[in-house]
């Protein structure tokens, strides 16, 4: 028991230092005003660097998302398949294969997944 806490102090104690450390070594020290133009490659911009940002960009980044953390979730689900009960896994995957493909149903009935622009 003390050597777990014992160890949890230092590892506290580490990541204090780790980030403190990077926080007073990430500090800009020189303003420059060419550093914060958005431009260095030596000629004045043409237009504002701020652009609106797209919607449905936002909405195609927001589905990718979705569905790259659905693949974190059942590549475990494959791994678990020998240790758990056949039946439940089985519904279990089968409820959540079903709420994702409801919920790509649902994004191309609203028209998130069409392409042209």
């Amino acid at each position: 028991m003390f050597n777990l806490l014992i160890m949890t102090i230092i590892l506290f104690a580490i990541a204090f230092i780790v980030m403190l450390l990077s926080s007073i070594l990430s500090k800009k020290k020189i303003i420059d005003r060419e550093k914060l133009s958005p431009f260095e490659c030596g000629f004045n911009p043409m237009n504002s660097s701020r652009l609106p940002f797209s919607i449905r960009f936002f909405l195609i980044a927001i589905i990718f998302l979705i569905f790259d953390v659905e693949i974190a979730l059942i590549l475990p689900m494959i791994l678990t398949l020998k240790t758990s009960n056949l039946l439940i896994w089985t519904y279990t995957n089968f409820i959540f294969i079903i709420i994702l493909i409801l919920g790509l149903y649902h994004e191309w009935n609203q028209g998130s997944l069409n392409w042209s622009f």
